[in-house]
């Protein structure tokens, strides 16, 4: 079930998923008829609105966990991507503790945080309130990006702060912020990554990576990765049907 999701990260199990950027349902439940542990929604680089982010939602089921990567941390993004029942938030460019701290109260119920109190989609348009208000603060996963080399100078801060429950490596911003754009393959680009690798597996903290490929994950999967998120809607299309053609036009 989509709310085991948070119990099943921290406990370190293997959770696979693949990102959304299109505006279809249609796709949404398919990937969750694959049998993707997860699916990684993304609202910060695609043209997905709160509407059509809840679309995928509706679209997944109540079977499949779906986190909403934010395209801000501010308390309104934080509210409206969990009012609309998404399982988790995957907060871009979180580059110190004290983002981080701020994130988790955001995302968190009095007397814990400060999310406000709204009857939504996640409350089962009020049928479910208090069930889900009960639960909240304890089911909902708080993922963070680190992808600037400013928050890997931060990284064991970080890692420290309550209510963090992955760090998700972002390696091409983080190649940008080195002056080495799209160069994840750069050894410095790839020491700081190993830096974040280490202090998370340290201090027990669950790692997350995206890669377009199994090829490109699985390394870091080796390593100790658990939150995998493996291809986009998109590319997988885009690929199945050149693929097709070039068998076709041989």
């Amino acid at each position: 079930m989509a709310l085991d999701f948070r119990s099943r990260l921290l406990a370190g199990e293997l959770l696979i998923g693949t990102m959304l950027t299109l505006p279809s349902p249609e796709i949404a439940e398919m990937m969750g008829l694959v049998g993707f542990d997860w699916l990684f929604v993304d609202g910060e680089h695609s043209a997905l609105g709160t509407r059509e982010m809840q679309a995928l939602l509706q679209g997944a089921g109540r079977d499949t966990a779906v986190i909403i990567r934010l395209e801000s941390d501010s308390n309104t993004a934080v509210k409206k991507a969990l009012d609309i029942g998404a399982a988790g938030i995957i907060v871009p460019q979180a580059n110190s503790a004290e983002q981080a701290e701020r994130v988790v109260r955001r995302a968190e119920y009095p007397p814990m945080g400060i999310r406000g109190v709204g009857v939504t989609r996640a409350h089962g348009y009020g049928l479910h309130f208090a069930n889900y208000v009960a639960r909240a603060n304890e089911t909902t996963a708080v993922i963070i990006q680190v992808e600037h080399v400013t928050a890997v100078a931060a990284i064991e801060k970080i890692v420290r702060v309550p209510g963090i429950d992955a760090v998700f490596v972002g390696p091409y911003d983080l190649s940008a912020s080195m002056g080495k754009m799209g160069q994840v393959a750069d050894a410095e680009v790839k020491s700081a990554i190993d830096r974040v690798t280490q202090v998370c597996l340290a201090a027990d903290m669950r790692l997350g990576i995206f890669g377009l490929s199994a090829e490109a994950v699985r390394p870091y999967i080796d390593q100790g990765y658990t939150l995998i998120t493996a291809g986009m809607d998109m590319r997988l299309l885009g690929q199945a049907a050149q693929n097709l053609l070039a068998v076709l036009q041989a």
